[in-house]
């Protein structure tokens, strides 16, 4: 039940503190809440694996999230068919609101 009561603690602590408590890993590159994720080319969130040292982004084994243009998303794409991260989780973003591909996308 709640008392009315703030807790003093930013949108962002409430968040970390969830993934924290459901387990999900600490992702490189963009947080949730980043600016980018409002921007006005912003259309696309993509959640990877970087699996080589080739890779334009992150370095390898570290997963990263990332807010894209459409350009930045095709890029995305050919990183990929080449090897080099594997998207894992895909979201239209629209003024900064996530729109996932699948519901309950899953992670392992």
């Amino acid at each position: 039940m709640n008392s009315g009561k703030t807790t003093g603690k930013t949108i962002g602590e409430m968040i970390d503190e969830a993934r924290i408590k459901s387990g999900e890993p600490t992702l490189a590159g963009h947080d949730i809440m980043a600016l980018e994720r409002f921007a006005d080319g912003t259309q696309h969130m993509i959640t990877f694996d970087v699996l080589s040292h080739s890779s334009p982004v992150g370095n390898k084994g570290e997963r990263m999230r990332l807010f894209l243009s459409e350009n930045g998303y095709q890029k995305a794409l050919e990183s990929q068919s080449r090897g080099e991260c594997k998207i894992l989780k895909h979201a239209k973003v629209f003024k900064g609101d996530i729109f996932y591909d699948k519901p309950k996308q899953e992670i392992r």
